[in-house]
């Protein structure tokens, strides 16, 4: 067992050594401390506790928090939109240092105290038939959506969450190296960025050539942009409401070729013009809760188009939804959920490359014991106050 603790540094017996089934290490470990945590009880109601730290076994790791990105999902969580277990810490995209790690987990992680590592939000199980078959991003091994910001409370250690200063490293946990110089609100970015690259390049197969279409410019379409134009795409276009002005002009900083304001143009007409009236090759959906782009995305398409649907819409029906447009252009639909292994790598290593400006689509950073002012933030509820961007500091 390795501790980031002086004491374990001067002189504690090796990890290998063994006081009946704990290391040593373990056995000598100073007293149990606590973490700060946010906890959500209810829909809208969060609370700052102070919970114990778990001892870590042989193959457990714990997490001091750096920085814990914000997106739209934890908007969904926090209103109630997105059902979980309550109660619950949020908090589903981890940076952090590791702070203490079983030795069994170390060399499978290849990882050690010290070290700075992205956290992948889903703990697959392993064996279930999604797991076997290289999708571990549909896990359902264990009864349902296991990761974390997603196990309740109740569940031991309990930490499951990165709204804290520590969280619980469980032993199928996916985690990725990180530089240590990049700044946690950049290196943060790996988990947008890595839904960029999965649902903008890697379900699509985009690449040189291809005019890619992306609806709705929040922190997910920035990073669709990003990804694709990283990907060699031929032509990007970005859409958007007139309110998202500021965000469309950074899709062009961040590699837009042209953006559309649906509220102040015929959005159809300006795709053909811009395509040749051929359409989009791809087409990435990822509006909130507006289920009314979804019907469009056909329209955009060009014959053989691939369309990717990761904007969830609260479970409402499409209006006007034409099916026959998929048929006569024979476009692909994919549901996008999930991040893999391959896509937050290569979100990784942009972020470590500096070729991007990301710095632009980062706007807020908050102490975590204004995450629910940050929650808010996003979801646009606090008047004058807009966020692309935003992440838990703790202290």
């Amino acid at each position: 067992m390795r501790f980031a603790v002086a004491a374990f540094k001067q002189g504690l017996r090796s990890p290998s050594t063994t006081v009946g089934d704990l290391p040593y290490a373990m056995a000598d470990r100073p007293p149990m401390k606590t973490t700060r945590a946010i906890v959500q009880t209810a829909p809208r109601q969060l609370e700052l506790r102070e919970l114990p730290i778990p001892a870590i076994d042989a193959d457990s790791g714990l997490l001091r928090i750096e920085a814990c990105g914000i997106c739209g999902s934890d908007v969904e969580q926090y209103s109630g939109t997105l059902p979980v277990r309550l109660p619950v810490i949020p908090g589903h995209e981890p940076l952090g240092i590791i702070d203490q790690i079983g030795d069994r987990a170390a060399k499978r992680w290849g990882v050690d105290v010290g070290d700075r590592v992205a956290v992948e939000t889903l703990i697959p199980c392993g064996h279930c038939r999604a797991c076997i078959t290289g999708q571990y991003q549909l896990c359902r091994g264990r009864g349902g959506l296991f990761g974390y910001a997603y196990v309740p409370l109740s569940q031991p250690p309990g930490l499951w969450g990165a709204y804290a200063d520590y969280m619980y490293l469980a032993p199928q946990s996916i985690v990725h190296r990180v530089r240590a110089d990049i700044p946690a609100s950049l290196a943060v970015m790996f988990n947008p960025l890595g839904a960029g690259f999965r649902w903008a390049v890697e379900l699509p197969d985009t690449g040189p050539g291809d005019v890619v279409l992306v609806l709705g410019p929040g922190q997910r379409g920035l990073a669709s942009v990003i990804a694709a134009r990283a990907a060699g795409a031929d032509l990007i276009i970005v859409t958007g409401l007139s309110r998202d002005a500021a965000k469309l002009a950074l899709a062009k900083e961040l590699g837009a070729d042209h953006t559309i304001d649906i509220e102040a143009e015929d959005a159809r007409a300006r795709v053909r013009a811009l395509t040749d009236d051929r359409g989009a090759d791809v087409i990435i959906e990822v509006s909130a809760y507006a289920p009314e782009p979804v019907a469009e995305a056909l329209y955009y398409a060009a014959p053989g188009a691939r369309v990717i649907l990761a904007g969830v819409k609260g479970f409402k029906p499409v209006p006007d939804f034409v099916s026959d447009l998929i048929v006569v252009k024979e476009i692909s639909i994919k549901g996008a959920l999930g991040v893999t292994w391959k896509s937050y790598d290569a979100a990784i290593r942009l972020i470590e490359s500096g070729r991007v400006p990301l710095a632009k689509m980062h706007t807020h950073d908050f102490p975590l014991e204004q995450a629910e002012q940050a929650i808010r933030m996003l979801g646009g509820e606090i008047p004058g106050e807009s966020s692309i961007h935003s992440c838990l500091l703790p202290k």
